[in-house]
């Protein structure tokens, strides 16, 4: 009876142990889930607008790809065109993409100008250039100061060096940066 008792005991103590850890992993995930849930600003999506610009036709963009409203390119074809309304609640909605590209693998807080520069940059990007980037590393090193360098190196489109990209990514470096 006494080992019965010893190992009911231990048992205890180890389902114990183990509800505690799973609280503790639950609060941690929450807790990151909190931090990483940054919305853009107006200042962002007026960034965004200004280089975007509104487009309510169909245009091949300088990359090559069929482009409408503020930047949206998935399911674009030729010959499509939309209001500005619906440019706008495009652009609306695909915020929430974008922003949580951001949300997700950057991991620190950032500051409201740096978050909406980055939202910009992987808006006119991608998620899939910011998964990959140094930028990204550079960003999660902490390293503020050497994130708007490597912002401006991504002003090509088919490897030529556009105007455009150009002034967007000074842009988006000076958001950054607090200028």
């Amino acid at each position: 009876m006494q080992k019965w008792i010893g190992w009911l005991i231990s048992l205890m103590k180890s389902l114990e142990s183990q509800t505690t850890k799973r609280v503790d992993a639950a609060d941690v995930v929450k807790a990151s889930t909190y931090r990483k849930t940054m919305k853009t600003s107006k200042a962002g999506i007026d960034l965004i607008k200004e280089f975007e610009g509104c487009e309510t036709e169909a245009y091949l963009c300088p990359a090559g790809v069929w482009t409408i409203g503020y930047g949206h390119i998935k399911g674009v074809k030729e010959g499509d065109v939309i209001t500005e309304q619906q440019a706008e609640e495009m652009l609306v909605a695909e915020l929430d993409e974008y922003e949580g590209y951001i949300n997700v693998n950057v991991s620190l807080t950032l500051k409201q100008n740096q978050f909406d520069a980055m939202v910009s940059w992987v808006y006119n990007l991608g998620g899939g250039n910011l998964r990959t980037s140094t930028l990204l590393k550079v960003i999660n090193a902490d390293d503020m100061d050497g994130v708007p360098a490597q912002m401006l190196r991504w002003n090509k489109a088919n490897g030529k060096v556009l105007e455009g990209l150009t002034r967007r990514r000074q842009a988006e470096a000076d958001m950054f940066s607090g200028n």
